[in-house]
């Protein structure tokens, strides 16, 4: 007896169908009548829907189904499809590359918002709220710093990045200023119960 094996047969275009949705689709193409085979097309599509019955609350769920058959049947099913299905040309075609900011970062660990904030607090004229802002941005930048370098930051050294960030325009003394210290919350040990034997 002559068995024939899946690896000896033709590679499916959309596997997770499986071979017997792929030969109703080769059937399909192979009627003539074109009443008949959009019959049996929209057959094929409620099948290949019973298959995938957790998708069905998606909004474009029938349109997806409709891509897919178009797809198994390498675009030569000649059918009126209730959609407006997907062209071979744009089946492989990538997206767009993304545009990425140029925008040089000198402190990674700082990102690129906290350079942007002390720019803004720099134009800040009135001093009460220019410092509270300052004061933030200070917290923010050790709380940063922090998460970066587990051993901790001097206050002194976010005063020296911070003044360097606003080109020497905000100079803070330690004395004037005293930021909040961060530490990671420790990690409980989970202890396991040995079985009496």
């Amino acid at each position: 007896m002559d068995l024939n094996y899946n690896t000896q047969q033709k590679r499916l275009k959309l596997p997770e169908y499986g071979r017997n949705i792929q030969n109703m689709v080769n059937h399909c193409l192979s009627i003539e009548d074109r009443d008949e085979r959009t019959c049996c097309a929209n057959t094929i599509i409620n099948t290949m829907g019973n298959l995938f019955p957790d998708l069905r609350d998606i909004s474009d769920f029938k349109h997806i189904l409709w891509d897919h058959l178009a797809i198994m049947a390498d675009f030569k099913l000649d059918i009126d499809y209730p959609y407006e299905v997907i062209k071979e040309e744009n089946l492989h075609s990538r997206p767009e590359n993304l545009t990425y900011s140029a925008a040089h970062i000198r402190y990674m660990h700082y990102g690129k918002t906290i350079p942007q904030l002390i720019e803004k607090a720099v134009t800040i004229e009135n001093e009460e709220e220019r410092n509270q802002l300052v004061y933030l941005i200070a917290n923010h930048m050790k709380k940063c710093y922090c998460s970066f370098n587990k051993d901790g930051v001097s206050d002194r050294k976010i005063f020296d990045d911070l003044r360097e960030l606003s080109k020497g325009v905000i100079d803070i003394n330690e004395e004037e200023m005293t930021l909040t210290e961060y530490k990671d919350a420790p990690v409980q040990k989970t202890t396991t119960k040995k079985k009496k034997k």
